[in-house]
């Protein structure tokens, strides 16, 4: 009997691409593009037993190799090593299709060391195989460290091939489904203003009003086109963060300066109200990227204000905790507004969605909420909220932190 028509390794390649076909439906089913990546490198992780497992995406724009997720790296991390297409395994891999096994580092010239080190992980041997679609190249799907010291084999190769053809497919798909999705999205809300702006250019060409009737309507045509510069630029900073191609620049931020200069942009709005603001926040050291960051308290604190009773208060809280990546910090603040229903509570970081009770007195886009979270995310922190009727508003929010003696 030849070792390939052995009935164990039959029963292996069946069980195996069993397995892929359960995979693939989860695989067509996630359109969120975080989930997506998640769901692809424990996948590969889990069928070729091995150490970790990481995704390698060539930008569109750019044509640079970069990581996109890694089960043995947070996406802080990730997010900022470009793996160069000459001299690397990653990259071999990318330009020439197809894959690649090396059964010990050690002698292969071509391993990006780079990475080990930053990380501090010790890479013994890999495998990298091309994500191809129907006409390109997009990626490169890596495992690492076979366990029990075990070697690549023909049946893993195999394996990750099929799995990399389909999370391939997968991730073209979804990010087909959220620009046509974003894009009908966008549609629907810059009609309003459109049709606002159409109708008051229409009423002052017939020249059928006063002067003090011409001056409401410029006026309210300067609001409408206000809102739709806010609206193209929060579709913008949306649709790069959905995409993915948003590259934060970490470093160490004094948490507490930080939440002081928030503060301070939005404290004449605040008086306006007279909301006072109280700060709470502990000498931590965050890693984030400190425009990211500043636009995720602005959006907060905005959103405390606009939805506050007059004379209200909002209150920011910084303490240290701990996540599942090590060191954290949770930033929290509350309003002492109208809060939310279960319902609402649900929704609130949904695109466009805004609570019916207040929704006409308040304007905006209505992403404020929707780029917060994404900004958290992609941070590798997480966001949630807490609210109930009548006991106003808090929301919270877990961010890497350094770790000081």
């Amino acid at each position: 009997m030849s070792p390939d028509s052995h009935p164990e390794r039959e029963a292996s390649l069946l069980s195996h691409y069993e397995r892929i076909i359960e995979i693939s439906r989860q695989l067509n089913s996630t359109y969120d593009h975080v989930a997506l990546l998640q769901q692809i490198v424990a996948a590969a992780a889990e069928l070729v037993n091995c150490e970790a497992a990481s995704i390698l995406l060539i930008d569109p724009t750019t044509g640079e190799l970069r990581f996109e997720i890694a089960t043995n790296m947070n996406p802080n991390e990730a997010q900022h090593i470009i793996i160069p297409m000459e001299g690397s395994i990653a990259g071999w891999i990318a330009r020439h299709g197809e894959p690649r096994v090396i059964q010990d580092t050690t002698r292969e010239p071509g391993h990006f060391q780079e990475i080990d080190q930053l990380i501090d992980f010790h890479t013994t041997n890999l495998l990298g195989v091309p994500m191809s679609t129907h006409v390109k190249v997009i990626g490169v799907l890596e495992v690492v460290n076979k366990r029990d010291r075990q070697r690549f084999n023909d049946i893993d190769i195999n394996t990750l091939t099929t799995l990399a053809s389909q999370a391939a497919v997968a991730i073209e798909n979804a990010r087909l489904f959220r620009q046509s999705d974003f894009i009908a999205e966008m549609v629907h809300e810059l009609r309003t203003p459109l049709r606002a702006l159409r109708a008051s250019t229409g009423i002052l060409l017939h020249n059928t009003v006063d002067d003090s009737q011409r001056d409401e309507m410029l006026l309210t045509m300067q609001a409408e086109t206000d809102r739709l510069l806010r609206l193209t630029t929060d579709f913008l900073e949306l649709a790069q963060l959905e995409s993915g191609r948003v590259r934060l620049q970490t470093e160490a931020l004094n948490l507490q300066q930080c939440v002081h200069d928030s503060v301070e942009v939005v404290a004449a709005q605040a008086q306006e109200k007279n909301l006072s603001i109280l700060i709470d926040v502990e000498p931590i050291t965050i890693k984030a990227d400190a425009a990211k960051f500043k636009q995720m308290m602005l959006n907060l604190l905005t959103n405390a204000i606009k939805y506050n009773r007059p004379y209200g208060e909002i209150r920011i809280t910084g303490v240290s905790t701990r996540s599942d990546s090590g060191s954290a910090a949770q930033i929290s603040v509350s309003d002492t507004g109208p809060g939310m229903s279960r319902a609402h509570v649900s929704q609130i970081f949904q695109k466009f969605f805004r609570v019916e009770a207040t929704a006409g007195d308040n304007t905006g886009t209505g992403l404020g909420l929707a780029i917060t979270k994404h900004i958290v995310e992609a941070h590798g922190g997480e966001i949630w909220v807490e609210s109930e009727p009548g006991s106003g508003t808090t929301f919270h929010v877990i961010l890497p932190a350094v770790v000081t003696d």
